[in-house]
């Protein structure tokens, strides 16, 4: 029956367009990229629907899928990764199981269904039942979802209060602003790690090869070296010069005047940000962090390359990704563009467990999985425990393989630097917060956890 299926199909399309109205609520989780989809997307799906019915004696279940998801509502979406959540959350709704009455759209609750056909103001009174606070079942999310989005709203509350509030007022500890500032400064000096200095190599970190070069992953070395001595000379010399702004014997510039405003609410300056990689962190565990990055560097200078690599620590992953992959390619003469990168999970839970590296490719550590867990039994992605937001992710072995074929019934797991998710592309094409795809083992469809908005972090961003 033409009509009965229309009906379903409208109230399908309707329930999504609200959907992917109200995901915007959990950040991240829910887009990568916040999106205005407006009622004209709706219209033109609606108007898709009824022409494909009426012209086509079976319903084109592909076709409506791909042009809804794609096209009428994906033509606005500019992130690849929100495209596969469009095209998911859509398929949710546009399946032949919304046929049956009594097809649940929530996975959590029994309230959200294509009600049977009825008049308008048979819909309507269904609307007018429907719990005044959403599960967040209909989203396809995890409970820990709702504690992300109230977080969120909190943390918006606060960093509004702290905006608004006088920027002059005491030190807590009863010292004035300048005190507070030249106190944090010269601790926050005397805590700046030294630069890394290319004379202080282990014996073989940069032994030329028979042709007298350097390989890759000496010249990723050299060039994170480079980055993170450019970060390190900036914070000493203007720590130094606030220090003396503070006293008066230099002028206090914007720059220092936009330090000194930072420092006061432990937020990392501006000055240091724009020479350093992606972090949300505060300054307190920013500090942390830092020393964590350069003593992993560090260990490598002086003591060689290490047998498991912390990945989060770089300052462009990509680079040293490519770095092995060329590495790989030189080694066996195989052409480096039909190369990428294959994925399996180990058995160990750290880098300090691994024994020795591998013959092929690199082991890395370091990644945090966001809105799922990695149940270590099962060796497969699952649920999240209540309340536990983040779960840490065994050692990786990424693994350069010659025309790779993924998987289908793997999850295709995004990694990110932070987790805003949201990058901007840079002059290479890549965003500046993707770093790549991990293939994840899962025993459910790939597609739950693209709706649950399931991805992996760079552990030492967070």
């Amino acid at each position: 029956n033409m009509v009965e299926e229309w009906k379903k199909l409208l109230f399908g399309l309707t329930f999504f367009h609200a959907v992917v109205q109200e995901r915007r609520k959990f950040g991240p989780l829910g887009w990568n990229t916040r999106y205005d989809f407006s009622t004209t997307d709706m219209e033109i799906s609606v108007q898709m629907l009824r022409m494909f019915l009426n012209e086509q004696p079976e319903i084109p279940w592909e076709a409506i899928l791909f042009l809804g998801s794609m096209i009428h509502y994906g033509g606005r979406v500019t992130d690849s990764l929100d495209k596969r959540t469009c095209r998911c959350i859509l398929g949710a709704f546009f399946t032949k199981d919304i046929l049956v009455d009594g097809y649940q759209f929530a996975n959590d609750s029994n309230h959200y269904y294509a009600p049977p056909s009825t008049d308008l103001e048979g819909y309507r009174a269904y609307v007018d039942q429907l719990p005044f606070t959403d599960s967040v079942g209909i989203f396809g999310m995890h409970a820990n979802a709702k504690i992300t989005f109230e977080k969120q709203e909190s943390d918006k509350l606060l960093a509004t209060v702290t905006d608004i509030q006088p920027a002059l007022g005491g030190g807590g500890s009863g010292g004035s602003p300048e005190e507070v500032v030249q106190a944090l400064a010269s601790q926050l000096l005397a805590q700046t790690p030294p630069k890394m200095e290319r004379e202080n190599a282990g014996p073989d970190v940069f032994e030329l090869n028979e042709k007298g070069e350097l390989n890759s992953i000496q010249i990723v070395l050299l060039h994170e070296m480079g980055r993170f001595n450019k970060l390190l000379g900036r914070m000493r010399t203007s720590l130094v010069d606030l220090g003396k702004a503070i006293k008066g014997l230099v002028v206090m510039s914007s720059d220092l005047d936009a330090m000194f405003g930072s420092l006061l609410k432990n937020q990392v300056p501006a000055l240091w940000s724009k020479v350093a990689y992606p972090s949300l962190k505060p300054l307190s565990g920013w500090i942390k962090d830092l020393e964590v990055r350069v003593n992993f560097f560090n260990g490598w200078l002086t003591q060689g390359q290490p047998v498991c690599f912390n990945l989060p620590a770089f300052f462009f992953q990509q680079g040293f990704m490519t770095g092995i992959l060329q590495l790989h390619a030189r080694k066996y003469f195989i052409p480096i563009d039909s190369l990428q990168f294959s994925y399996k999970i180990l058995e160990y839970d750290s880098a300090t467990e691994v024994p020795e590296g591998p013959e092929d490719g690199v082991y890395m550590d370091g990644f945090l999985l966001d809105g799922a867990r990695w149940d270590r039994e099962k060796k497969v992605i699952w649920d999240s425990y209540h309340k536990i937001m983040y779960d840490e992710l065994p050692v990786f072995h990424f693994i350069p393989t010659q025309d790779f074929v993924r998987n289908k019934a793997d999850y295709e797991c995004p990694l990110y630097k932070t987790a805003v998710r949201a990058g901007v592309l840079t002059t290479t094409g890549a965003s500046s917060n993707y770093v790549c795809s991990l293939d994840i083992p899962t025993e459910r469809d790939p597609d739950y956890w693209v709706r649950m908005g399931v991805a992996a972090l760079c552990a030492l961003a967070e």
